[in-house]
């Protein structure tokens, strides 16, 4: 049960090679309708294609061919999501994606050098419970650092300064709810692993320090 509408349409002539195909579309920001996923019950190719198999008669036979594709091109899937968030922004919310897909879930940014390597624990600690996160160790400002971090769409943001690296709790900054607070580390791990269990998951696949990526001259 999914609580969205269906349009069924009936023939009264068979125009295709299915007898019955069924999809899950997405609409665009244009009103357009695109097929994300889509089965086809198909009657007519076995034949046209000299596919066979042998009966319990033992005589041959053209079998129906079921086309399935359930997750539907995974161009159109990224399509959707953007698109998504195409809408998001122009009713006033942030773009995101969904947290499991993110490429970056958590960014960290220390003050200054001297808590880097608080930073990097910290980073190590987050990382072995599967969660992607990386650290903003350039020498940029904290304001430059942080509106970069937006622009990837990045869901949380942590600033660390001596206040963090004494407390037990850490200081978030939240995309979806535009909020700074303080939760605990353990809190912090049970929020996202609400949002990505059953998920797939996958590393970094950059270094996690941003002075050792590869910088774009535009």
């Amino acid at each position: 049960k999914h609580g969205k509408p269906v349009l069924v349409e009936m023939w009264t002539e068979k125009f295709f090679y299915f007898v019955l195909k069924w999809e899950f579309n997405f609409i665009d920001g244009l009103g357009k309708a695109s097929a994300l996923s889509t089965d086809q019950i198909d009657v007519e190719n076995g034949n046209r294609y000299g596919i066979e198999f042998i009966d319990e008669k033992n005589s041959p036979q053209h079998p129906i061919i079921l086309h399935n594709s359930p997750s539907g091109a995974i161009e159109r899937i990224i399509y959707a999501l953007l698109e998504k968030a195409a809408k998001d922004s122009k009713e006033g919310r942030k773009p995101q994606f969904p947290l499991w897909l993110a490429p970056t879930q958590v960014r960290i940014i220390p003050l200054n050098t001297e808590f880097d390597e608080f930073c990097k624990k910290l980073c190590e600690k987050l990382a072995v419970n599967n969660i992607r996160v990386d650290i903003d160790d350039r020498n940029e400002s904290i304001g430059k650092r942080i509106r970069e971090a937006e622009k990837e769409w990045i869901r949380y943001i942590l600033v660390i300064g001596q206040k963090e690296a004494n407390s037990q709790n850490l200081s978030i900054r939240d995309r979806k709810t535009g909020d700074v607070r303080e939760i605990s580390f353990d809190d912090f791990l049970n929020e996202i692993n609400e949002q990505t269990k059953g998920k797939p998951f996958t590393g970094l696949n950059l270094p996690k320090y941003l002075s050792k990526r590869p910088q774009l001259m535009v």
